[in-house]
């Protein structure tokens, strides 16, 4: 008995996590846009898994504010707005700026400077430059994190860097903005390196600061009123 239950809950997670995957990168891309009503039977059906990994899948994206239960019965996509994404900022620069500056004080040298020069040599205008960037963001993320040696930040963090892949890809993707971002990059690397946590946190405010900028700018060019 005590063996079943091990492997039917491990099916469970499996079915359970193959379900987030596949309605995270959904929702992140618009493939689900927000307001999109993803009834239990029906979203169980599509994706191939029982009630209850589908229950499971719906309540990880609903603490990384994705979707929004309006009933007992129904839940919808969250939407989203100018205003949600000012207030998303408003979080992340905070907890960014205090990763990198820890990351400053905690980091490994040597990491940074190596990251700086991946920066440094970013080919975006090459074949796939962009999605070359965005993968090297992610290590940049992810080493950050590491040398912050903080799992209640890094924890805090993970909603928000899921929600700011959404709102990456509503915006229209600017060359000149991406140029610039990773030359932002690049300096808050070449700080932490440095072991400079004020210059860090400081370089990613600007960073923060002109990324949400460009990213309203641009919703409110691609939906005139």
């Amino acid at each position: 008995m005590a063996a079943n239950t091990v492997v039917n809950s491990a099916a469970t997670a499996r079915a359970s996590e193959r379900a987030y995957v596949r309605l995270l990168d959904e929702i992140q891309s618009g493939a689900l846009p927000g307001g999109a009503v993803l009834g239990e039977q029906a979203q169980a059906a599509r994706l191939g898994v029982s009630r209850t990994p589908l229950r499971e899948a719906l309540g990880r994206l609903a603490n990384d504010g994705l979707v929004v239960q309006q009933s007992p019965r129904v839940t919808v996509v969250a939407g989203i707005d100018a205003d949600d994404i000012r207030d998303l900022f408003e979080v992340r620069r905070a907890l960014e700026e205090t990763a990198a500056r820890l990351a400053a004080t905690r980091g490994d040298s040597a990491t940074f400077s190596r990251l700086a020069a991946d920066f440094a040599r970013s080919e975006l205008t090459s074949a796939g430059g962009a999605d070359a960037y965005y993968a090297l963001i992610a290590r940049f993320d992810a080493a950050i994190d590491a040398s912050a040696a903080n799992d209640h930040l890094t924890e805090a963090l993970r909603p928000v860097r899921t929600q700011l892949v959404r709102v990456r890809r509503m915006a229209q993707v600017n060359p000149e903005r991406l140029a610039a971002s990773v030359r932002e990059h690049e300096l808050i690397a070449t700080a932490i390196a440095a072991g400079d946590g004020e210059l860090a946190a400081h370089a990613t405010h600007v960073h923060l600061f002109n990324a949400v900028t460009a990213i309203l700018g641009e919703l409110v060019e691609g939906h005139p009123s």
